[in-house]
């Protein structure tokens, strides 16, 4: 279920890795998620309320130094999830990222093609 969600949230959106520290859209509106919610969460366990914000533009914004990710609709969180970033040799690139294609069934051709899920 997990990854047909992310699937799903790929699909037409860009993501957004951000410096440590901008993980809160200042301008979003409340959603039903608490902080406290997402700052508890373990690895592999995600938040997900897309009926709060229905329809609208989707961003992924990734704070690396919590090691979360942030789904906003409309400036609206309806979604967090604990990321596993790169370590220190293979740091995670920062910026912003467009989704250019997808492939459910895309290896690494840096690290021993691995699975890409």
């Amino acid at each position: 279920m997990r990854n047909g969600i992310v699937n799903f949230l790929l699909a037409g959106l860009f993501i957004l890795v951000a410096v440590p520290g901008l993980a809160f859209d200042p301008g979003a509106k409340k959603s039903e998620i608490a902080e406290t919610a997402v700052a508890n969460l373990k690895p592999g366990q995600f938040l997900w309320v897309p009926g709060i914000a229905p329809a609208g533009p989707m961003t992924i914004v990734v704070n690396l130094k919590v090691q979360r990710a942030y789904v906003y609709r409309n400036g609206v969180r309806i979604g967090a999830s604990t990321i596993s970033s790169g370590k220190k040799g293979h740091e995670t690139p920062t910026g912003v990222f467009t989704i250019l294609q997808k492939n459910k069934d895309h290896s690494s051709n840096l690290y021993n093609t691995a699975p890409m899920l």
